[in-house]
């Protein structure tokens, strides 16, 4: 269940028991998160009221979503905290309304010969750091944001790699990105972002980029660093889901 479908059954369950007068407590073997999985858990738990009333106001699915599209480097300072504290917590209160896409690469040079195909602004460590980004991206799916955010977060991205993937999927191994890092799937992953990064138009002059719905616009960077929340709530198209009733908070912007 998503973050903000829980946030919305908790208000609902708060304001029925304020006007009811009484504080019913649900008591079923079902957590909070999965309370509005079935009309069988919502019964069992009491919330079968507040979660009719939550699929009422829940984001019209026929209306596209936002897509946001971030392209980065792995070891970017001004990445990682665009990352942590806009992009994910964002995604995290309105993916009913937005999809992203990551595209670890940014300043990197694709390099025709020599020993390293690719050279980036940080150095080997971030060259490291996108191709195993690259990797979790493709191979765990929606969990990949999860585990990026974890290491972006970390003090050693690199080093929180291995327990972020495990923290988050027990699907795939950390020997199976390993194998992806140092084989041609993982140099495959990376060409793919190159190509992607370089069929910007405009191109790009910094990072973090950002592209919404594939379009880049000087205004809509200047919202998307300052309140990337308040940006995805006006530019979705459909009914705003009750998130987006919030006020906007400015943070500091940076690039690399």
């Amino acid at each position: 269940m998503k973050m903000s479908v829980l946030f919305v059954v908790f208000l609902l369950l708060c304001v029925h028991r304020r006007s009811s007068g009484s504080h019913p407590k649900p008591s079923c073997r079902y957590p909070p998160s999965q309370w509005c999985r079935s009309l069988e858990i919502a019964i069992e738990c009491r919330v079968q009221k507040q979660c009719m009333e939550l699929n009422a106001i829940r984001a019209n699915q026929s209306v596209p979503p936002v897509s946001v599209t971030l392209y980065y480097e792995s070891l970017c300072p001004a990445c990682r905290a665009f990352i942590s504290q806009q992009l994910f917590p964002t995604w995290t209160m309105l993916q009913d309304i937005m999809t992203v896409t990551l595209v670890p690469y940014g300043n990197a040079k694709e390099v025709p010969s020599g020993n390293s195909p690719f050279t980036c602004q940080h150095g080997e460590p971030e060259c490291r750091g996108n191709l195993i980004e690259a990797c979790i991206i493709h191979l765990t799916g929606h969990s990949a944001f999860q585990i990026i955010n974890c290491m972006e977060s970390a003090v050693d991205v690199l080093n929180a790699a291995q327990p972020c993937l495990q923290l988050y999927t027990r699907s795939v191994s950390w020997s199976t990105v390993e194998s992806c890092v140092k084989g041609d799937l993982g140099y495959q992953l990376m060409h793919a972002n190159a190509a992607m990064t370089r069929a910007l138009n405009p191109a790009h002059t910094h990072v973090p980029w950002v592209t919404f719905n594939g379009e880049y616009t000087d205004e809509n960077e200047d919202k998307a660093m300052s309140s990337l929340f308040h940006l995805v709530c006006q530019l979705y198209k459909g009914v705003k889901p009750p998130a987006c009733t919030g006020a906007a908070v400015r943070l500091n912007r940076g690039f690399c």
